[in-house]
């Protein structure tokens, strides 16, 4: 397929592409950013198609995927839109925060059992709990990535069955 007949195909499926991003939002400006992004990921990525593949399902799991890691990435930073008149963002984290006495002591206590972890478990729960993907990690601690999933996984059961 020529990259003129791809695009052509790719823009003819543009409404179908809006219709489809119900499923993820219901704002107008979203959707229309969404499609906007997923043909762009699928016309810079022309050369990943394979022919006897279903364009609109391809183009799908574009849309699905670049979703997904937007909500992840959104989710990750916490950041809120301010009240004021020029809508600037304020890096304030929405979530937790440990003002009563009782949660600090939870707080510490998670705290003190994370850090009585192994070595090898302990450095790689750490940078996950500060939001490292997998893969960073393993590049980080030049470690095989199926090591890197294991050792969290293990980490995170010696938490939960310190901590309960």
């Amino acid at each position: 397929m020529t990259a003129l007949e791809f695009n052509t195909k790719v823009s003819s499926l543009q409404e179908t592409l809006l219709g489809y991003t119900r499923k993820f939002t219901t704002n107008s400006e979203d959707a229309n950013d969404l499609v906007q992004d997923t043909i762009l990921k699928a016309l810079s990525q022309r050369e990943k198609f394979i022919n006897n593949v279903s364009l609109k399902g391809w183009l799908f799991t574009i849309m699905r995927n670049t979703f997904i890691n937007k909500y992840r990435k959104d989710v990750r930073s916490k950041t809120t839109i301010a009240s004021n008149q020029d809508y600037q963002y304020a890096n304030v984290s929405d979530g937790y925060t440990f003002h009563l006495p009782h949660e600090n002591l939870v707080y510490k206590e998670i705290q003190a059992t994370i850090e009585n972890l192994s070595e090898k478990y302990l450095v790689p729960i750490q940078l996950y709990i500060k939001g490292y993907k997998y893969i960073e990690i393993a590049e980080m601690l030049k470690m095989p990535l199926g090591t890197v999933k294991v050792r969290i996984f293990k980490a995170r059961q010696l938490l939960k069955k310190d901590i309960n």
